[in-house]
């Protein structure tokens, strides 16, 4: 994933209401309980042996290396409190909506006369609902990374470029050279 892709799913993360499980032990036997109780399925997933799975779930080995310890991570914070998540994804795409900060260049074209000079902007902007509900459908149907932007730079340019069609009109936003982005809802 991109930028855009791993700020939604740390936004998303972050709506859980419990913290996800601190010892490697327990982070393993959670995803075995999610697998179905496969060992085979997490080595997979982890790549490492079903082995090392079955001695992580008795507690045989308590640290794992840092590599290691990351991906279980990761794969663990993707699976936590998934109707939580999923409610608070519902919430932010029918009523919330989406926060969006960012430092980008955004270039511009537009109307004959104006300037069109790309510059870096340090944007914090909240998206309507209608937004929100686009980046998670193109995220739930793996969407790229490039779609992801273009999605955020529409509703950019709709919500702080063109002030919900009171100014700028005909007015295309570019948005390039991401620094940074965060989300929130």
């Amino acid at each position: 994933m991109g930028k855009f892709g791993d700020s939604l799913e740390k936004a998303t993360a972050a709506t859980t209401t419990r913290p996800i499980p601190k010892s490697a032990g327990a982070q393993v036997r959670y995803l075995v309980k999610q697998h179905k109780g496969s060992t085979k399925t997490v080595a997979q997933v982890l790549g490492i042996s079903q082995r090392t799975v079955e001695r992580y779930v008795k507690d045989e080995i308590r640290r794992p290396r840092p590599d290691l310890a990351a991906r279980l991570e990761r794969e663990v914070r993707q699976r936590w409190q998934p109707r939580v998540r999923q409610k608070a994804q519902q919430r932010a795409a029918s009523t919330g909506g989406i926060t969006i900060e960012t430092r980008a260049r955004f270039g511009f074209t537009a109307a004959p006369g104006t300037t069109d000079d790309g510059r870096s902007r340090l944007i914090t902007q909240h998206l309507p609902p209608a937004y929100a509900a686009r980046l998670f459908d193109a995220q739930a149907a793996g969407a790229t990374e490039q779609q992801l932007q273009n999605i955020a730079a529409e509703g950019l340019q709709e919500v702080y470029f063109k002030d919900g069609g009171r100014r700028a009109d005909g007015l295309l936003v570019e948005f390039t050279d991401i620094d940074y982005v965060e989300l929130d809802f």
